[in-house]
């Protein structure tokens, strides 16, 4: 059971994913909106994330 609650570790919305990087709810939505967040998609009208997909998408550009 907790193994599945590390696969659904998501972050609904754009203001709890912004707080999640560091960024405020504009900057988020234009990052998204850009394709600069790519693990970001949108679910009907509201965008989710993946707290992991989002921690390798960041560490993978640090390391480049």
């Amino acid at each position: 059971m907790v193994e599945q609650k590390e696969n659904l570790d998501l972050i609904w919305g754009v203001g709890p994913i912004g707080r999640e990087i560091g960024r405020t709810y504009q900057q988020t939505y234009h990052m998204i909106q850009a394709g600069h967040l790519p693990p970001v998609r949108q679910v009907g009208q509201r965008y989710v994330a993946s707290r992991k997909a989002l921690i390798e998408f960041f560490t993978k550009e640090a390391a480049a």
